[in-house]
């Protein structure tokens, strides 16, 4: 027999039927967005990219050619000192905050990570030039690794400690019974289980602070030539695309498309890393 359909059944499916025509409206967009900018870079950009653009140094306006060697060069250098300054802590504040911090205590270092991480960039820029930049009165790859440091801190943190709390009381209670202390028990067991998204999250964290650009415009500042240290102002990917983007020379858009083209592959390939590693099997060991 047929299946009576009552006016509240019929709205209920009519009420289902707008809101999954929402959603899909939504995702969508959502896609729509990201392809957008995509044809965007590649067809402004896409035309400036050649082994020019990796080994050369920028030219002078009107000139064809050149490239941005020095930027991605003074990119992977602040990065990755960011990185060796930032994960690390990042790292063993998470474990401090999933293992031993105090109920309150451990409160308050939460939410001072969270306010952190919603601070806008330009502030923390403003606060690395204050303490790092002006005192020594010197722009430089140093104080924008700080600088970026500050914002993959907390990220880190946060990630780490959310991944430590997945693992199962039971293996931390396992090697504990067997004898282990408590640092033996976190180094071999607990950490080595929540692996792969500590991994995942200290990759996003880097993505994320690799096209920062108004941190690196208070400290880095820019260099049109190779930096001799990090001591010395360092060109960077993203302060590059700000001051080419904002110029009145098209050769110079041209290239700002190419470093944001060049840029966005960047990230990428870390976010793809990522799903990469998390795919490959859960944080937690089977």
């Amino acid at each position: 027999m047929p299946i009576k359909t009552t006016p509240r059944n019929r709205w209920r499916n009519a009420v289902n039927d707008v809101m999954l025509s929402l959603t899909a409206v939504c995702a969508f967009l959502t896609v729509s967005a990201l392809f957008t900018i995509l044809g965007y870079l590649l067809y402004n950009g896409g035309k400036s990219v050649d082994l020019n653009f990796f080994t050369k140094l920028p030219l002078a306006p009107g000139q064809d050619g050149g490239g941005m060697a020095n930027a991605i060069v003074g990119s992977a250098t602040i990065v990755i000192l960011a990185s060796v300054i930032g994960l690390p802590i990042g790292f063993f504040a998470g474990i401090y905050l999933a293992e031993f911090s105090p109920k309150k205590f451990g409160f308050l270092i939460r939410y001072t990570a969270d306010l952190l991480n919603g601070v806008p960039s330009i502030i923390i820029g403003i606060f690395a030039w204050t303490v790092v930049v002006r005192p020594f009165h010197q722009f430089s790859a140093l104080a924008g690794s700080l600088a970026l440091s500050l914002m993959l801190i907390p990220i880190t943190a946060r990630g780490t400690e959310q991944f430590l709390l997945e693992v199962p009381r039971t293996m931390r209670e396992g090697a504990l019974a067997l004898g282990a202390p408590m640092w033996v028990t976190i180094m071999t067991v607990i950490v080595p289980a929540a692996r792969k998204g500590i991994m995942t999250s200290m990759i996003l964290g880097v993505a994320r602070i690799s096209g920062e650009t108004a941190p690196l415009l208070f400290t880095a500042l820019g260099n049109q030539f190779w930096a001799d240290g990090l001591m010395q102002p360092t060109a960077s990917l993203p302060a590059m695309i700000f001051t080419h983007a904002t110029a009145p020379y098209d050769d110079w858009h041209r290239q700002a498309w190419a470093a944001g083209l060049v840029l966005l592959g960047l990230v990428f390939v870390a976010n793809i890393t990522a799903r990469m590693i998390v795919s490959r099997g859960a944080s937690l060991p089977k």
